[in-house]
């Protein structure tokens, strides 16, 4: 095999092979080997067949071209090997000449890392806004306690917004019972919107004993989209009854004895948490600042691939709630061309971070421990619901396994990054990593881009 390489760009190379026919005799000979394992020729037994026979009945072409097919990617690599070339993205292939008998000869453009010049770390300097916690916060989570802690008590009176009713609900498409659309005795809070889009309009002002018909849409089973009657019946009316704020709720809610020993821990609690988020704020401003300073190029092949990932995620992700992409856009008065240059921009600014992170790793010589990659598997498979181990077959069945080493690797990067940067706030005071660690008990101070 020969070859050699073109810049395009910073970010951008064309490979240009050439493969003598002889050195594909290892591929063709496995394209027969499994052609012939597929095929059913009588007087044959599978993966017996001559190849002469195969040219016959499949065609030599079909051989060839299996066997250029795998060739290419193994050819690909082996140059990218002897050029030292840091290959990024998928390669885009074009065929230059190929014939029975004669050499293949091919080009690959393909993304490569760009080389990154780090500033010194110790000369970049941020700032973000200090820590302001009001009254109203607190109370806020004191509320939120007391909704806890709550009781029901049944009531002889019309329902309103914030009420709990016990209700049946039975729903017909065109006078005939819709199947799945009956439920007896469901606990519901009127204003949730928990269930039926209109349920909750209808409930309001109605008591125990009452009933009454509402039209909604249908947005599951057989009968999406239609218009349903649902029939609705209150069993009863319950509000909810606040406990009262003082030391007897404190130590019902808590284990301090006094409201104002609860009211300062929530305080300390509320400030941990924006501790927390003020050197997330600071950290994003100091990716932001790096990646500026090192004037960073994005290869525009991964660019493309990383927003056409992104769009597709988001209408999955639309799909699974009963939307489309088009009712997304009219809801934000956007163009598709508008979200484009949106993903794009995110998707720009996400590369570039990650080949700013990638050259600190390597700068530093970061390594990840067997232990640090376990846990990262075992805390994603706990997010996704998966025993540990079949979360990582799954990534090593879907060849993301170097993804997640590479994600924490610049999760130890970026830690090297709020070690050195200067990070302050508007009113002069220094924040630390140390803040972070100490504020999440178990964190080895790794953070994610």
């Amino acid at each position: 095999m020969k070859s050699t390489v073109e810049t395009l760009s910073p970010t951008r190379v064309r490979l240009a092979i050439e493969v003598p026919f002889d050195e594909l005799a290892p591929n063709l000979n496995k394209a027969y080997r499994e052609i012939g394992a597929q095929v059913v020729i009588p007087g044959f037994r599978k993966g017996k067949v001559p190849t002469q026979v195969i040219d016959q009945r499949v065609g030599r072409g079909a051989v060839l071209q299996e066997a250029v097919d795998e060739a290419i990617p193994q050819q690909i690599f082996a140059a990218v090997q002897e050029h030292d070339v840091k290959l990024l993205g998928r390669p885009e292939v074009d065929i230059q000449e190929f014939a029975d008998g004669q050499p293949l000869k091919f080009t690959a453009e393909v993304d490569v890392r760009p080389e990154v010049e780090l500033p010194d770390l110790t000369t970049i300097a941020v700032e973000v806004d200090p820590i302001a916690i009001d009254d109203s916060e607190i109370e806020s989570q004191v509320d939120a306690l007391r909704q806890r802690f709550a009781t029901l008590k049944t009531v002889e009176r019309a329902a309103q917004n914030g009420d709990f009713v016990q209700i049946d609900l039975s729903a017909t498409v065109d006078e005939e019972e819709v199947e799945g659309g009956q439920a007896s005795n469901i606990s519901h809070e009127v204003g949730s919107g928990q269930l039926l889009p209109g349920l909750d309009e209808t409930l309001v002002g109605l008591s125990a004993g009452d009933e009454t018909t509402f039209t909604t849409q249908l947005v599951g089973g057989d009968h999406a989209g239609k218009d349903a009657d649902v029939k609705v019946v209150v069993r009863t009316v319950k509000e909810k009854e606040l406990p009262e704020l003082d030391d007897e709720f404190a130590g019902l809610a808590s284990e301090f004895d006094t409201l104002e020993e609860l009211r300062g821990n929530l305080r300390e609690r509320l400030t941990r948490v924006k501790k927390v988020e003020q050197l997330y704020a600071a950290r994003d401003k100091a990716l932001t600042e790096i990646v500026k300073v090192a004037a960073v190029p994005a290869p525009e092949g991964v660019v493309r691939d990383e927003v056409n990932q992104r769009k597709q995620s988001m209408s999955e992700e639309l799909e699974r709630v009963g939307a489309s992409l088009a009712e997304y856009l009219e809801a934000e008065e956007k163009t598709e061309e508008q979200v484009d240059t949106e993903l794009a921009e995110a998707a720009t600014e996400g590369v570039k971070i990650q080949l700013v992170l990638d050259a600190l790793a390597d700068k530093n010589e970061i390594q990840v421990t067997d232990d640090e990659f376990g846990q990262e598997i075992v805390h994603r498979a706990q997010r996704a619901g998966m025993a540990p181990q079949a979360y990582y077959d799954r990534l090593v069945q879907a060849g993301l396994a170097g993804s997640v080493y590479g994600d924490v690797r610049r999760g130890k990067a970026l830690t090297v990054i709020l070690e050195n940067v200067i990070m302050k706030d508007t009113d002069g005071s220094v924040l630390s990593l140390d803040e972070l660690r100490s504020t999440e008990p178990g964190h080895e101070g790794h953070l994610h881009a």
